[in-house]
């Protein structure tokens, strides 16, 4: 499958702004693919499941690589530009954070389901950072998925862009601009 020069992901550690940057993002217009992780935790504890990052984390893992296929290929109906809130690349890096061993299928998702390879990290942000009922992991585990996630997605061979520490609106047109700047 050919990479998706308008499929563009934001990633990084929990707590670093990510989804909030995507929400103002959408309310200006730009088509959007939601997060796994939160999603997948509500369903579950709903019905009572286990694939939870707290219970079995493989589980969890194949969970959120089913979303990450399902949204690239949903984006394909979307015109324009798409943002992922986090990418296939993401199951990679959780499963090292986690110390599990990353599946062929999982390796070869991310081989194949190619985005935009510039690819847009928030850092780690201890001014904004908060936990949660979703969000358990204290800032230590924030700073440890952002720093699997450089490690993973460099490895793929996407460039990574660095969001500023800064305010919604100034990220925003950050994003923008860079946006603007790939043409790849």
């Amino acid at each position: 499958m050919a990479a998706r020069p308008d499929f563009h992901i934001i990633t990084g550690g929990p707590g670093s702004g990510k989804t909030s940057l995507i929400d103002a993002l959408a309310a200006q217009g730009v088509h959007h693919m939601p997060e796994a992780g939160r999603a997948i935790i509500r369903d579950q504890v709903a019905i009572g499941g286990t694939a939870l990052p707290w219970a079995d984390r493989a589980a969890y893992a194949e969970l959120m690589l089913g979303w990450e296929l399902r949204s690239w290929n949903e984006a394909h109906d979307r015109a324009g530009p798409v943002i992922f809130d986090r990418g296939v690349p993401d199951v990679i890096g959780y499963l090292r954070l986690c110390g599990l061993p990353v599946p062929a299928h999982v390796s070869q998702a991310a081989d194949l389901f190619r985005y935009q390879r510039r690819v847009f990290i928030a850092p780690p942000w201890r001014e904004i950072f908060g936990q949660d009922a979703e969000r358990k992991q204290d800032f230590a585990e924030a700073q440890a998925t952002y720093e699997a996630m450089v490690t993973v997605y460099a490895g793929l061979g996407y460039e990574l862009v660095t969001l500023p520490l800064a305010p919604i609106a100034e990220r925003v047109r950050f994003v923008h601009a860079r946006m603007g700047e790939q043409h790849d």
